[in-house]
């Protein structure tokens, strides 16, 4: 079993989302708390970065928020964190989120969240980042991503094996119960290795 201090977890800024979304969201910010993992996310004061972390901070929990200086100077960042981290840039904070973490939790979320998932995978793939990656499929919204991901195994641009980067869950409790069981990624043969 992994032990699981603290998660980055990716998600969106909008608010015009369906309720469902929200309500994961909530959800995984009270499970985090309850199990004592702190949150570790972009510092946004909307959408469902807000949701997680309020919910996570009302049950108790730590929020550690990283955002960049220009988001801060438009008023962007959520105010009422457990800690803030300002970067000078947008890669900065992808590294810095990642490295505070011991895992990674992708809620739905546009063009901000692929990317950020996206490239923590790309991370895994290469041995830059060994922890574990969940896809919270909440409504089937990552559906045609996973399907797109398997095309890409089944065209050769990945190799089969690159299928265990990821893990997809459809609830947060499955999310943060898989987090604990997925072995470490070992770098060196890109499968995995007992830890």
């Amino acid at each position: 079993m992994n032990h699981i201090k603290s998660v980055c977890v990716y998600s969106a800024s909008s608010t015009k989302i369906s309720e469902d979304y929200f309500q994961a969201a909530r959800q995984l910010g009270q499970l985090l708390a309850q199990r004592q993992m702190r949150l570790v996310n972009g510092a946004g004061c909307l959408g469902l970065m807000c949701a997680c972390a309020d919910a996570c901070l009302a049950e108790g929990g730590q929020v550690t928020g990283v955002i960049p200086r220009f988001m801060i100077e438009q008023g962007w960042h959520h105010t009422g964190l457990t800690e803030l981290i300002i970067t000078e840039d947008m890669h900065t904070r992808k590294q810095t989120m990642a490295r505070l973490s011991d895992a990674a939790i992708a809620l739905p979320g546009g063009c901000g969240t692929l990317e950020e998932l996206l490239e923590i995978i790309t991370w895994k793939q290469l041995g830059i980042y060994l922890k574990p990656v969940v896809i919270l499929n909440i409504n089937g919204y990552y559906d045609p991503l996973l399907q797109m991901l398997e095309k890409a195994v089944e065209e050769h641009f990945m190799r089969p094996e690159h299928q265990a980067i990821w893990h997809v869950a459809h609830t947060p409790e499955e999310a943060l119960d898989l987090l604990e069981e997925i072995p470490m990624w070992n770098k060196e043969v890109r499968k995995f290795a007992a830890i």
